[in-house]
């Protein structure tokens, strides 16, 4: 017996909207960040040493990030940060701050 056509897009429906959570997360070499730019409560801004450029969309506000900057928490891995897994922490108040997605960014040209 054959769903109906409706089940069957439903199905692809939320299993389309279940691949990007299920995707590997993007990892940064620290190793590679040449420094970052902090516009927002909400945003960190990775310039990489090869020109490349990644936003990170914290998954929460971190107000005094701005103001204080941050060092990256330990969890063992190997010189990687990792979107949606990986935490910083702000420099003299010890907020934590959760990385959200990397997404990448094409550089603005100078001029």
């Amino acid at each position: 017996m054959r769903p109906p056509l409706r089940t069957l897009a439903a199905i692809l429906t939320i299993g389309g909207g279940l691949a990007p959570a299920l995707a590997a997360p993007v990892c940064l070499d620290t190793y590679r960040i040449q420094n970052t730019t902090i516009p927002g409560a909400r945003t960190i801004v990775f310039h990489m040493k090869d020109g490349s450029v990644w936003r990170n969309a914290l998954r929460n506000a971190c107000p005094d990030l701005k103001f204080w900057g941050f060092v990256y928490v330990d969890r063992g891995s190997l010189n990687q940060i990792c979107g949606n897994q990986d935490a910083i922490k702000v420099i003299n108040t010890g907020e934590i701050c959760l990385l959200g997605s990397f997404t990448r960014e094409t550089p603005v040209p100078p001029g």
